[in-house]
């Protein structure tokens, strides 16, 4: 459908295609990846012909339909979300609203013609379509008759994803088009991608939603653009192997171009061996060269400090209520955290994750109820907007350098690396940072001195795959409490330890990983085969499988079940006898406490002197249970 051979194209003297081809057949599912600044972007606009190459070609198929999202920015006028979605063909929108069919009847009475176009185009099943692709993407059926620019930028693009889905282009082109969902739409809209009809060439820092849709991964990388079979764990499996071969065969030309110049060197000024000489230099001229291969960044070497050791108990909410006007977001809401749990907040949009978070964080107050935070509780709360408190004038490394960490240079630059800050890039100005880049280096600076209880949102937007990897090394390492929200599936994967589940203002709990929350609420089965819209089509990638007998599976659950809940019964056990103990710990701490504030306690020496000598005794104690309790929770939530 789509063919590009022997491109070429550099900027300002950097290549970032020589002589590069590919082929998108009907169907297929490709997923670009490569190093920022590889030319990911620019493949997409070359495509579109916003940008010439150099030389080649780029051959479309004729009457074929090209569909693209940018990752931002794109254009809205007047219309309402609904006509967005529709907005494709502009005559059906004129006869859609003369007809009534969207919004109100304006623009004169309906003529025979616009009945016409109406229906030519697909008629009330398109805006069904439309309506029903809308409310996969998280919009309530009260936004579809808005003003789409009223909306924030990222609902914006949510619209025109729909729009682009309604059209249903040949070729379907996305640039990160998962930045501005929610873990609920993406999964809708991953589910919906596997069953479409056109080719899809995408742009995407989600593994996961790599690892679920493509087919294909086209590497963008030293001028070259390589395709390999399979999503992107097998493409990381065969990249590896690649560059192992490559590595290989470039050291073995550079001894074999060693060993020649050797001899040239030699004998260059021998009469006797001059013509020998000649000919291995042409022997070295006439070899093609390989290139020093670019081996993909590993895992960042770095220690990330920790915060300091709170209490058991982190936070507590009791009969916490929220509104914003009308609208009733929290009534009621009870809940605890403790020292080390790592949860990740998911539910429907709107559902009120984010105001959680930051009712938790103390961002924004509740109407009635009580927050308690813990002993020694340091909470850090992070969203995009905290990239608004660095300082423009400083430079990058000085910005990171502005710390109560106790970080070397060498350290910071090394961290900074791990979020695409290398080489002169720390000694920008915080200033000319775009907004992506101020987030990275605004979160950065917070995993090098981070609090004891974080509380993130949305952490890895703006993020390519080696920086969400490094955000992974450095809470893998925290040993503070963690509550955060994110779309990533490959990074909640990695995290959460537990999962709360929000929905109309109430709270289920789940004590285990994300793969525990989907197989409890029945989603894990369900992913394979669930589609919006289907067309009953086989997903792409997929196989048959023969269903399981519903009596033996019940059976097997059932099993499973029993098995899981001895265990889980044994260390829960443990667990509420080391809370048992601690308690009983804490209780005598505050007592113990109490007295050495008193005066009399000190009139006899050895009363202060004993008081003092049991308190260290009991706060060893303390820490050793709070390690044993910590181990125990593990080891129940990896039992599932």
């Amino acid at each position: 459908m789509l063919s590009i051979k022997s491109i070429s194209k550099a900027y300002a003297g950097r290549t970032l295609f020589a002589n590069a081809s590919l082929q998108i057949n009907r169907r297929d599912c490709i997923g670009v990846v490569g190093r920022n600044g590889a030319g990911k972007s620019t493949l997409l606009s070359i495509i579109l012909d916003d940008t010439s190459p150099d030389s080649g070609e780029i051959a479309l198929e004729r009457g074929a339909k090209v569909g693209f999202l940018p990752q931002e920015n794109a254009p809205t006028g007047d219309e309402t979300v609904i006509e967005l979605a529709c907005s494709f063909s502009p005559a059906f929108i004129e006869a859609a609203r003369r007809l009534g069919a969207i919004g109100q009847a304006h623009g004169g009475e309906p003529t025979d013609a616009d009945y016409e176009v109406f229906e030519s185009t697909g008629g009330g099943a398109l805006i069904a379509k439309a309506r029903q692709i809308l409310g996969g993407l998280g919009f309530k059926d009260t936004d579809f008759d808005r003003f789409a620019k009223e909306l924030s930028g990222g609902w914006i693009m949510r619209a025109h994803l729909a729009r682009l889905l309604v059209q249903e282009p040949d070729l379907l082109m996305l640039d990160e088009p998962t930045n501005h969902l929610d873990l609920h739409s993406l999964i809708w809209l991953q589910n919906y991608l596997q069953n479409y009809s056109g080719a899809i060439l995408l742009i995407s820092h989600d593994r996961e939603f790599l690892n679920e849709l493509v087919q294909y991964i086209v590497e963008i990388e030293s001028g070259r653009i390589t395709r390999y079979t399979g999503n992107y764990e097998k493409y990381l499996v065969q990249r590896e192997a690649a560059e192992t071969q490559r590595l290989a065969a470039y050291e073995k030309q550079k001894k074999e171009i060693d060993r020649l110049m050797r001899f040239v060197d030699r004998f260059r000024a021998k009469n006797t061996k001059a013509t020998q000489a000649q000919s291995k230099l042409k022997q070295i001229e006439r070899m093609e060269k390989i290139e020093a291969p670019f081996i993909s960044r590993k895992k960042i070497n770095f220690s990330f400090p920790q915060p300091g050791r709170s209490g058991q108990r982190v936070i507590t909410l009791q009969g916490l209520a929220k509104s914003y006007g009308e609208l009733q977001v929290y009534e009621s809401l009870d809940l605890e955290i403790m020292r080390q749990q790592r949860i990740v907040l998911v539910g429907p949009n709107g559902a009120g994750k984010s105001t959680l978070l930051k009712m938790l964080a103390g961002v924004i107050s509740h109407d009635t109820g009580e927050r308690e935070l813990g002993h020694n509780v340091e909470p850090g709360y992070f969203a995009q907007h905290r990239s608004e408190t660095l300082q423009l004038n400083r430079t990058v490394l000085e910005e990171m350098l502005d710390t109560r960490a106790n970080v070397t240079e060498e350290s910071a630059r090394t961290l900074l690396g791990g979020f695409l800050f290398s080489d002169d890039d720390v000694f920008k100005k915080v200033g000319v940072l775009s907004g992506g880049e101020k987030s990275r280096l605004a979160l950065a600076k917070l995993l090098l001195n981070p609090p004891n209880f974080l509380l993130l949102d949305e952490p890895t937007t703006h993020l390519d795959m080696g920086s969400i990897d490094t955000v992974i090394e450095a809470l893998s390492q925290f040993k503070g409490t963690l509550v955060f929200i994110s779309h990533d599936v490959h990074f909640i994967r990695k995290i959460a330890s537990h999962v709360i589940h929000v929905e109309q203002g109430k709270l289920r709990h789940y004590p285990g990983p994300y793969d525990y929350y989907l197989d409890k609420t029945g989603q894990l089965s369900s992913r394979a085969t669930q589609t919006s819209l289907s067309n009953g089509s086989p997903a792409r990638g997929g196989t048959t499988t023969r269903p399981e007998d519903a009596k033996s599976r019940k059976r097997r659950e059932a099993e499973l079940r029993q098995a899981l809940s001895k265990k889980r019964k044994v260390k829960q056990d443990v667990i509420d006898k080391l809370e048992a103990k601690i308690s009983a710990i804490e209780k005598r701490q505050v007592e113990i406490t109490s007295q050495l504030e008193l005066p009399e306690t000190y009139t006899d020496g050895g009363q202060a002197q004993q008081l003092n000598r049991e308190l260290m005794e009991i706060n060893d104690k303390h820490d050793c249970y709070s390690d044993e309790w910590g181990k125990a929770v593990d080891d129940l939530n990896a039992i599932g």
